[in-house]
């Protein structure tokens, strides 16, 4: 597997992935009747999807988080309904880090996860 920002390799692999399919709907004319029944407009069909890493070293989260520092960028990755690798225009959101630890006077950064939602 590979995954790439703006074409470049990612700077760490993360230890999971997961891709979540979301459907967006116009808020004003997708309603629901009296009787329950929805009436719904889909506008669009977007990708979130959460990386999370295991810990990482302070040289390695540092480059990861550069590659990202653009407020849009490209993102390649497997597809679950495309069934094959597909590039979208994403933008990331919070990238919480645990507080670091250090181990053998090497500084890691524990728990780091982050969410790029296609734009």
């Amino acid at each position: 597997m590979y995954l790439k920002i703006n074409g470049a390799d990612i700077a760490a692999m993360p230890s999971a992935i997961q891709v979540t399919i979301l459907d967006l709907d116009d808020a004003e004319s997708t309603t629901r009747t009296a009787d329950g029944t929805l009436h719904r407009d889909r506008v669009a069909v977007k990708r979130q999807i959460e990386l999370t890493f295991n810990a990482l070293r302070m040289d390695e989260i540092s480059p990861l988080l550069k590659q990202m520092s653009d407020i849009f960028f490209d993102f390649t990755y497997p597809d679950p309904m495309v069934g094959t690798y597909i590039t979208k225009k994403v933008y990331v959101g919070d990238r919480p880090a645990n507080i670091p630890f250090e181990k053998e006077g090497v500084l890691y950064w524990n728990g780091f996860k982050m969410t790029l939602t296609e734009r």
